[in-house]
C-alpha cells in the first residue's frame, strides 16, 4: 500500500534525525545569515559609537540643544537593536552547536523533527510549529 503525501509528511517529522547531507545544507544557510549577522551588527555598532560622528558637534549651539534629544535616543534605538542582533548571533552559533552535536532540528517539547521548512526560515529554531503554537495559546 502507497503511502499519502500526509503519510509522508509524518514519516519525516518522526524520523530521528536529519541525514549528513541535510545537516549540511542547513549548516550552510546558518553561515550565510551569521555571515550578514556580523555585518549588520558591525553597522549598528558603529552607529551606536559614532565613530564616524558628523552631528551637531561642528554647528553652533544653537543646534545642539535641539539634535542632543535625537542623538541620545538614536543612540539607545541602535543599542538595542545592537543587542538583539547579539542574540540572534549567539541562537545561530548555538544551532551550528546542535548540528554537531547530533540534536540540530529536533523539537525541544515535542522530541520529533522540525520541518524542513521551518528550519529553512528559522535555522536556530527549537520548537516545531505545534510546540509554538502551544507556547502562544498558554501565554494568552
Amino acid at each position: 500500500m502507497a503511502n499519502t503525501g500526509s503519510e509522508n509528511d509524518m514519516l519525516n517529522t518522526t524520523k530521528g534525525r536529519y541525514s549528513k547531507d541535510e545537516l549540511e545544507e542547513f549548516r550552510q544557510i546558518i553561515l550565510e545569515k551569521l555571515k550578514k549577522a556580523h555585518a549588520d551588527l558591525t553597522l549598528l555598532t558603529e552607529a551606536f559609537t559614532n565613530h564616524n560622528e558628523h552631528d551637531t558637534n561642528d554647528t553652533s549651539p544653537t543646534f545642539k540643544v535641539l539634535e542632543e534629544g535625537y542623538n541620545v535616543l538614536s543612540k539607545e534605538e541602535n543599542s538595542k537593536l545592537a543587542a538583539r542582533q547579539q542574540k540572534f548571533i549567539a541562537n545561530l552559533e548555538n544551532a551550528l552547536i546542535r548540528i554537531e552535536n547530533g540534536s540540530y532540528g529536533i523539537c525541544r517539547v515535542t522530541g520529533n523533527l522540525i520541518s524542513k521548512e521551518r528550519l529553512r526560515s528559522v535555522p536556530h529554531a527549537t520548537l516545531s510549529i505545534e510546540a509554538k503554537l502551544q507556547q502562544n495559546q498558554q501565554r494568552r
